[in-house]
């Protein structure tokens, strides 16, 4: 029982459980780019359906963010890089 107890507290198993959680991409409120470029952006980008784009950019305008993926790291790194690319203000948490 004792050895048990020291796998779980090893930094090894802490690194494992800090890969294996999921991570959330944030879209942030700009005051530059339009709704429809928002929309569209999260369409092509997050593959999100219309309505979902729509919602997701409401949100994003009245409350200054929204949680638009959830995954693991490495799955939204990408998106997340194309939102920059597109000068959209995102983040990962």
């Amino acid at each position: 029982m004792e050895r048990k107890r020291d796998l779980e507290n090893s930094p090894e198993m802490e690194i494992n459980s800090q890969e294996e959680r999921d991570y959330s991409l944030i879209l942030h409120n700009d005051d530059i780019h339009d709704f429809d470029y928002v929309i569209d952006s999260l369409i092509e980008i997050c593959d999100h359906d219309p309505v979902q784009a729509e919602q997701c950019t409401f949100i994003v305008h009245y409350r200054g963010e929204c949680d638009v993926k959830i995954g693991k790291f490495e799955y939204l790194k990408p998106m997340y890089n194309k939102f920059v690319e597109k000068e959209l203000i995102v983040s990962i948490n």
